[in-house]
């Protein structure tokens, strides 16, 4: 054990799944704001590893500050049309040259939200359905003085990072949903828009789900048709939920539709920021994929950047790497909470303090597996590093 300042305590509520009220929140990766995390960190992956290829180092860069304005379609079945395209502003900084080597960061940057948008969003037309405008100012140099002599590097600002484990039965669920209905429904039925997002609420014991899916309008040729797309919706996140809990649920798609009057969630592209949804960077969901009122959250927007010391997103991802890696390895931990708070020029190993906030089983006294919590803490800690490179090749998501 290092000399870490490491604080281990018992947590001030009841475990979230004892909550009599729960409420969990997932905006898909078609959603405006998902939308601008995901090309914001993709942008920040291909400036890192351009800076590595070139330079065999890390330069300056943050890309989190980009924003979507949302276009206008005229959907119709069987097929509509985009009028009046997506504006997305990629903004932040990058370091444009370094020791007489010039790196094109807008033309990496460029490449990289089309090739997001590309795999995502794959309906909208890059340069007619979307225009991106790259806008990058200078960096403020590289980054390799930042490191101090233990090999860590120094943190950038003085800022904290949450993680908790493990997710609630309404929280897999939540995360799942959005993930399989993008995935395993989609791949089957190509009416599906990648623009899904969904919200949980627990009361007691009773799980209510509500789905907002955009269909794409091609798909389906009128309403029945829609409607029987929204059906085949509802079932399959039933048996989603059917694989996480024995708890009664309730699904419900697309509730703002009104079938009498034609107003349905119909699309050209699958998204809503065809039609008036605006999106930005550090909306949507936290670093774990989820938004959760039941839990401390960081208003950190972690996509876009810099995976090098800006602790912003580092901390964000580790404490949940943290929290668990202590879960899977201690036994009885019903709720765990880690926090990490960074202090400015400070190795990134060495936080100002780490703490761990515990609900323990009834028949596992805290002071018991308190050591393992620590020993864990402080373990993950001095790897601290190995999230920059994980990030960098795409091993963790930001959202």
């Amino acid at each position: 054990m290092t000399d870490r300042n490491i604080r281990v305590e018992p947590i001030d509520r009841r475990a979230v799944e004892d909550q009599e009220v729960e409420i969990v929140e997932r905006k898909g990766i078609g959603h405006p704001d998902s939308i601008c995390d995901g090309i914001a960190e993709s942008v920040s992956r291909a400036l890192a590893q351009e800076y590595r290829s070139r330079l065999g180092t890390y330069l300056h860069f943050n890309t989190d500050e980009s924003q979507l304005v949302a276009g206008e379609a005229n959907p119709a079945y069987g097929g509509g049309e985009v009028v009046s395209p997506i504006h997305i502003y990629l903004v932040g900084r990058a370091t444009r040259s370094y020791e007489g080597t010039k790196i094109p960061t807008e033309t990496v940057a460029l490449e990289a939200a089309r090739e997001y948008l590309d795999e995502t969003v794959p309906r909208l037309e890059f340069g007619t359905d979307v225009v991106v405008d790259v806008n990058l100012g200078e960096g403020s140099g590289d980054l390799k003085d930042v490191f101090g002599d233990s090999g860590a590097p120094m943190s950038n600002d003085t800022s904290f990072g949450v993680g908790h484990a493990p997710l609630t039965e309404t929280e897999r669920i939540v995360h799942e949903t959005e993930r399989r209905l993008n995935s395993e429904f989609a791949d089957r039925n190509p009416a599906l828009g990648p623009d899904v997002k969904v919200m949980g609420k627990r009361e007691d014991d009773h799980i209510d789900l509500t789905v907002a899916a955009a269909i794409v309008d091609e798909s389906v040729a009128d309403l029945d048709e829609y409607d029987a797309v929204i059906g085949e919706i509802a079932e399959f996140v039933r048996g989603v939920a059917d694989d996480h809990t024995d708890r009664d649920v309730d699904v419900y798609v697309n509730t703002a539709d009104d079938y009498e009057d034609g107003s349905v969630y119909l699309t050209v592209t699958g998204t809503s920021a065809e039609q008036g949804d605006d999106g930005s960077v550090g909306r949507g969901n936290r670093a774990n994929g989820l938004i959760t009122p039941n839990r401390s959250m960081s208003m950190e927007a972690t996509s876009g950047k810099n995976p090098v010391n800006h602790v912003g997103k580092i901390y964000n991802l580790l404490s949940t790497e943290i929290a668990h890696a202590v879960v899977d390895e201690v036994d009885g931990i019903r709720d765990l909470r880690i926090r990490l708070l960074s202090q400015i020029g400070r190795p990134i190993d060495r936080p100002h303090v780490a703490d761990a906030h515990v609900v323990t089983a009834d028949d596992v006294p805290l002071e018991s597996v308190e050591g393992d919590i620590r020993a864990i803490i402080d373990r993950e800690l001095a790897d601290v590093t190995s999230i920059t490179e994980r990030v960098i090749e795409g091993e963790l998501s930001t959202f």
